[in-house]
């Protein structure tokens, strides 16, 4: 049996797994090399696709056999009884005693990780039932307290609730009592924070914290952003293609970075970037050749942040003259309700104001940041201008009509000019409708173009446009990452040759190399068509980079509305205080 440092909780040596594609393998892991001690964090960082999720999924051995395999390596764990276990060579069923009970995962969308038909006390409850041999009553107990630790409000009422019953943020905390309900030795978080709230985030990860204070627990933190990381890990490896390019202290990495892909993940983050022409990407670092192999650019951060200067004398200028035109779209009043309860003959007992009488105007060219957390309202509003979801009362007038006056025909044509970029790109594609056919679907229902032939066109035009290839209009969704998803979605609410478009957290689950790409291919879009932007987020300053103005939402109504820079670094208000103080450094 392996040994190791009785100080070492968990040492990875060698470790490769490769997947079966078309009869060839395809190496997802290669040759990696880590340790873990105790009370100490491991932060493993790279895009999608880098390896970092396999790396995890290899460690509580979840790969699928087939297509993919543990091909060599080693991972040898100390247990709680001081014996040294290789994770790697047990059968199946013998890690069943140590998954979740030694070694345990929060795996990254706790929704889908979590079973909706059961409640979320009994699905914990389960986990100490299988390893721990107690009682109902006690699981339930200890559950209950486990709840209490995790912070989650009515921990009593939160045993009953099930998952779609609760918010993101309580979802992945019922995820991480589960994971420590058996106090591992080593905790895996896949992107345990990814799209949740900045706020909520904050305080995920100093929860975090505690519980590895208190119980000496290793964890390695999984993310594609350097700035959580920042927060919470003592090592660093970032991986890229299956690699660890580069490895170290995290104060060493994040203040020296060596490797030109790691200087792109640092450098395409928006939180410390003001006036720059576009956000920097990881290709003005490194190219990437068609063998796989990539070449160093040479660039140095400062220097490319020098040159991507904007001059701030024609911004000046420019947001005078946005100001001096008669605003594109004006909301007054904007009032909508939910019905929350009924009574036994379905008339409505309990309402929530999701919008409470809120007004603001947006100006020709303008991008407006709509910010708050999950449940402030923002996305209702967003629908609510559309009238996607019909307002309670108040008035929306675009471009000198009275939105909510139209009919159904009147709305349907002057939506042509007024597009929506969906949060989920793709949940928002159809999954058996090629990309093309979704991009042309909109022409075809406002009888675009003379024909199919003109319109599929059209389609390759704005595929180029978006950054894809002409020949991806026959490819289905399933077959393009997230980041090209997305693009196919800015491309479909270009098709109809919009003025308007609200951009629905429409970057809040990208890599942040890829939010970066995305965000500098709208604001080129912006300029190139004239396009007018509602850009709705819950990272603030994701919100500042992109916005000539910001308005704050809290519970429905508007916390604050000034200049970008102005809300950013001298708020007003405490709830906007609190969403920047919560943002990774």
């Amino acid at each position: 049996m392996s040994t190791i440092d009785p100080k070492v909780l968990l040492q990875v040596s060698n470790l490769t797994t490769v997947f079966k594609n078309d009869e060839r393998d395809f190496i997802a892991v290669n040759n990696i090399s880590f340790s873990i001690g105790e009370g100490q964090t491991l932060g493993i960082v790279g895009e999608s696709g880098s390896g970092k999720s396999v790396t995890s999924l290899s460690l509580m051995r979840l790969i699928a056999e087939p297509p993919g395999r543990i091909s060599s390596g080693s991972a040898v764990l100390l247990s709680k009884s001081g014996e040294s276990i290789d994770l790697l060579s047990l059968s199946p069923s013998q890690i069943r005693k140590y998954r979740g009970n030694e070694i345990a995962m929060i795996f990254q969308e706790p929704m889908t990780s979590l079973n909706p038909v059961f409640t979320c006390g009994d699905q914990v409850a389960e986990v100490i039932r299988l390893h721990k041999k107690v009682s109902k009553k006690q699981a339930k107990e200890e559950t209950i307290n486990l709840f209490k630790k995790v912070k989650l409000p009515r921990p009593e009422e939160m045993f009953d609730a099930y998952p779609h019953q609760i918010s993101g943020g309580q979802k992945q905390r019922v995820m991480i009592a589960m994971a420590i309900s058996c106090n591992p030795r080593i905790l895996i978080a896949d992107e345990p924070t990814t799209a949740l709230d900045v706020t909520v985030q904050a305080a995920i990860l100093d929860l975090l914290k505690e519980l590895q204070e208190e119980t000496g627990m290793g964890i390695v933190f999984i993310t594609h952003d350097l700035g959580v990381i920042s927060q919470i890990a003592d090592q660093v490896l970032v991986m890229y293609k299956g690699n660890v390019v580069e490895e170290g202290k995290a104060t060493d990495i994040l203040k020296n970075p060596q490797h030109p892909y790691t200087k792109g993940l640092l450098a395409c983050r928006p939180v410390n970037h003001v006036g720059l022409q576009r956000l920097p990407v990881i290709a003005d670092f490194m190219k990437v050749n068609p063998d796989g192999g990539f070449a160093e650019t040479g660039m140095k951060i400062n220097d490319l942040l020098a040159s991507l200067k904007a001059d701030p004398t024609i911004t000046i200028k420019r947001k005078e003259s946005l100001y001096k035109k008669a605003p594109l779209l004006s909301v007054k009043n904007l009032e909508l309700q939910f019905v929350t309860k009924k009574n036994i003959f379905g008339k409505a007992t309990q309402l929530v104001n999701a919008v409470d009488h809120v007004s603001f105007d947006v100006y020709p060219g303008e991008t407006l940041g709509l910010v708050g957390e999950s449940g402030c309202g923002k996305t209702t509003l967003g629908r609510s201008i559309l009238r996607l979801i019909e307002p309670t009362s108040g008035e929306i007038e675009y471009s000198g009509v009275m939105i909510r006056d139209l009919d159904t025909k009147k709305l349907r044509a002057l939506r042509k000019q007024m597009q929506l970029i969906f949060q989920d790109p793709y949940s928002s594609l159809n999954p058996r409708m090629t990309v093309g056919d979704a991009i042309m679907e909109p022409m075809q229902v406002h009888n675009l173009y003379e024909n199919d032939a003109n319109r599929k066109t059209k389609v390759k035009e704005l595929l180029v446009k978006v950054g894809l290839l002409e020949e991806h209009f026959d490819r289905y969704p399933h077959q393009f990452s997230g980041g090209q998803r997305q693009r196919v979605c800015i491309a479909r609410a270009l098709s109809l040759n919009p003025e308007f478009i609200i951009c629905d957290e429409s970057v809040s689950a990208l890599d942040v190399s890829v939010q970066a790409q995305v965000l500098n291919l709208l604001n080129q879009l912006k300029e190139e068509q004239g396009l007018t932007y509602i850009f709705i987020s819950h990272d603030l300053s994701v919100v500042r980079y992109m916005s000539d103005r910001i308005l704050v939402m809290n519970k429905g109504k508007i916390e604050e509305l000034g200049d970008a820079e102005d809300v950013y670094n001298n708020p007003k208000s405490e709830y906007t205080k609190k969403l920047i103080a919560a943002i990774p450094g």
